[in-house]
Formats: C-alpha cells, structure tokens, sequence
C-alpha cells in the first residue's frame, strides 16, 4: 500500500463504505423509533427506550467477534499468513453461531424478565416484552451478519458490505411501514421488521462466495487459546462501545423515571436514537480506517498508519462540529418527527436536552477514532480503556452526580461531560503511544 494517493484513496473509500454501512445498522433502531411515536404512541416510544440495552448487548457481541476476527484476519494477510486469517474466521463463526442461539433462545422464553430487569413497569411491560420476544430472538441473525460485513469488508469489498447494510436497513423501513400501518401489527411488527433486516443483508452478503471472491475460507478450526485472546482484545473495544449505548439508556432510564417520568424518558428516547444514526458515523470512520491500520501495521508500514489515523480524527472531527450545529438550529423538526400526538411536555423536555446532549459530538468523533486505532494496531488496553469510560466509567458516576446539581439539564449534561473526559485520556494514551515508537524505532 504505497504512495501517498493511493493511501488517501483507499481510506476515503474505506470510510465512505463503513459510514454508510454504520448509518444503514442505525437506521434499524431509528426506524423503528420513528413508526414506533407515530404508530403506537409515546407509550410504545417508552417501552422501546427500555428494550435497547438488550439489543445492544446482541448487536456489540457481533461487533466483537466481527471487529476482533477480522481484525485479526486483516493483521494475518498482512503479514502474509493466510491459514491463520482462515483460522481466525472460522473461530469466530462458530462462536457466533452458538451465542447467537443462546440468545435467541433467551428472547423466546425470557422476555417478560428481561423486560423487568430494564425497568418495564406494569403499563410499559407488554409492549416491551412484545419487542424483546421478537428482536432478541433474531439474534443469530445480528451476531452472524455483524461477523460477515467485518470479514468481507476486510476480504476487500468494502462496497458490498455497504450494500448489504443498506439492503437490510431499507428493508427494515418499508416492512416497518407495512407491518405498523397497513398491517396494524404495532410493536410485533416494528420488531418483526428489525429481526428480518440482517437476514437480508446476510442474503446480500452470501455474492462473495457465489462470485468465488473471497479469500478467507472456514474449516472446522482447533481452538487456540491465545490467538482467541488477541480477537477477544482488538474486538471487546467495540463490544464496549456499542453496549455503553445501552448502559447510558438504561442509566438514564431510571434517573428520568425518578425524576420527570415516563415522558421524560419518552424525550430521552428521541434524542438518544438521533443519537445513536449520529454516534454512527464516527463508528464508520473508526472502523473504515481499521482494515488500512491493521494491514499497514502488520506490514510494518508506519508511515501509512499515521496518515490513517491523521484523516480518520479530522474527518470526526469535521462531523461533529457540524452535527452539533445541527443540533442546536434544527431542534424542532427533529422532535417533531416523533411527536405525533403533539405533546407539549415531550416537546419541551426534548428541545432542552437536544442543545446540551448533542455537545458531546464535539468530543465522541475523535475518542471514537482513537478507540479504533488502538484496536486496530494491536493496542487493546487504551482502546479498552476508552471504551469503559464512554460507557461506565465516566457515565455512571456523572449520573448519580449531575442531576443532584443541576436537575434536569444535569441528565442531558451526563453524556457530554464523559465524552470530553475520554477524549482527554485518549489523546494522552496517543501521545504516550508515540513516543514509545519514536524510541523503538530509533537505532
């Protein structure tokens, strides 16, 4: 991977392909959110804020064993090693097979718990288990989906992962539509659209092997302990930063519900889904410079791992100042996409949260880049640290602090103060990280 320009090109095209796919994986949720408000109410609108931790902690297991294993892959054909990038697919498909069923298995039979252990109260409880039961129960389909579009993006086709993320989220929203509106399946169907979206994208995907492209091949593998670890350690960054979303939510859950209620929590609801098709394209740029960094790294290239990473910070950084100005001159439109019964307290709750949360885009682009960099380079005890700070570290005791202070504005200020504080230690855990290779690699 020589030349200026042709590092340039193959980053941007890298980037462009994993934001798209990132917003098409949000979009899911954002779908669902947005014919939830319209279709069921602020009443469903609550019960789905209270189930997506559970699909977080489905949708990062894929990102761990997707990220890691390819990570891992990438890393292998870089330095020429094709039977272990093999060897490392075939782990983490078996793996994910059998998680995935479990899960499955657990959202079939023990929804209504799960629901409760959320904090589903009486009136929000049938509604919740309702979506649990059906997008839990799809989660082999989450978990294998997130593997593939890791390993194919790695394996080269960068645009086809892309497609088949657009694909499953297309998909996603015109059986929303169907099955909420014409169809008056409400909740069932909303969830039914989600859980059907991967297997599409999986039937997308499915071209690399019937086009004969791929050059990763599973073969019933012996499981080594230590190559494991290193997938386990270069994907659990990602694993943590997708279920920190679930950890805020479920977080910010129970302040709210103590605090203003269930349609504070309704308010949450909308800014925290916005959130999350935000948060999504700094995850795309992480994960778009991570098959440049883990080749270049494992060629030795260092030069080209910096460039990686220089273009990977200043676009998130370029994105979340003009995110952030969105946020605070177009607040209510975006409320009011969700708002169909007009409620005024959800209203104004939201128009307060949406200028004080969507500061933390300012910060969370460039610490998510520098999660992934670390990842990708075979760095997972910053990028590791990081993560925990974005979503328990930093969140959870700025939870129980700020809104005894500040009340209200307090909650909506959780996420961005955490945001700066890992932003803070990642650039120190960046320079840290410089001068050791300066000093390595002085003679």
């Amino acid at each position: 991977m020589t030349g200026e320009k042709s590092i340039l090109k193959t980053i941007l095209h890298y980037i462009s392909m994993n934001v798209c796919s990132m917003l098409g994986l949000s979009l899911y949720i954002l779908a669902d959110t947005y014919f939830i408000a319209n279709g069921v109410g602020s009443d469903g609108l609550v019960a789905l804020n209270i189930a997506l931790p559970a699909y977080s902690v489905v949708n990062g297991t894929g990102l761990l064993l997707g990220i890691g294993g390819a990570t891992a892959y990438a890393i292998a054909q870089g330095a020429g090693n094709r039977e272990k990038g093999n060897r490392a697919f075939s782990q983490v498909l078996i793996i994910g097979a059998v998680v995935g069923t479990v899960f499955s298995l657990l959202g079939l039979f023990f929804a209504r718990p799960i629901a409760q252990l959320l904090g589903a109260h009486q009136e929000i409880l049938p509604l919740t288990v309702e979506y649990l039961r059906v997008v839990v129960g799809f989660s082999i389909a989450f978990i294998l989906n997130n593997v593939m579009v890791a390993f194919v993006r790695n394996d080269g086709r960068p645009n086809l992962a892309m497609a088949a993320m657009l694909a499953g989220s297309l998909s996603n929203i015109v059986f929303d539509y169907v099955l909420v509106f014409p169809a008056k399946l409400g909740m069932f169907g909303a969830a039914l659209a989600t859980g059907v979206s991967p297997v599409i994208s999986l039937c997308i995907l499915s071209i690399h092997w019937l086009k004969r492209r791929n050059q990763f091949h599973f073969k019933w593998p012996k499981f080594y302990l230590e190559e494991l670890r290193h997938i386990i350690g270069s994907g659990i960054p990602s694993f943590i930063l997708e279920v920190s979303n679930g950890i805020v939510i479920l977080v910010f859950n129970m302040v709210l519900l103590s605090i203003s209620g269930d349609t504070a929590v309704a308010a949450y609801g909308v800014i925290a889904n916005v959130a999350l098709v935000c948060v999504s394209i700094f995850t795309g740029i992480g994960q778009g410079i991570q098959p440049v960094v883990s080749r270049c790294y494992g060629a030795g290239e260092w030069s080209s791992v910096k460039k990686a990473l220089g273009w990977g910070v200043g676009l998130a950084l370029s994105c979340g100042v003009l995110l952030t100005m969105v946020g605070w001159l177009f607040p209510e439109p975006i409320i009011a996409a969700f708002n169909r019964e007009n409620d005024p307290v959800l209203a104004e709750l939201a128009l307060g949260g949406i200028g004080i949360y969507f500061i933390s885009f300012l910060f969370a682009g460039v610490s998510i880049v520098l999660t992934a960099y670390f990842a990708a380079s075979a760095k997972p005890v910053p990028s590791l640290v990081l993560s925990l700070s974005r979503g328990i570290a930093a969140v959870v005791p700025l939870a129980l602090i700020l809104p005894r202070i500040f009340g209200l504005n307090g909650v909506w200020a959780v996420v961005p103060a955490a945001e700066a504080i890992t932003l803070i230690l990642g650039v120190a855990f960046y320079l840290k990280s410089r001068s050791q290779i300066k000093k390595t690699s002085t003679p």
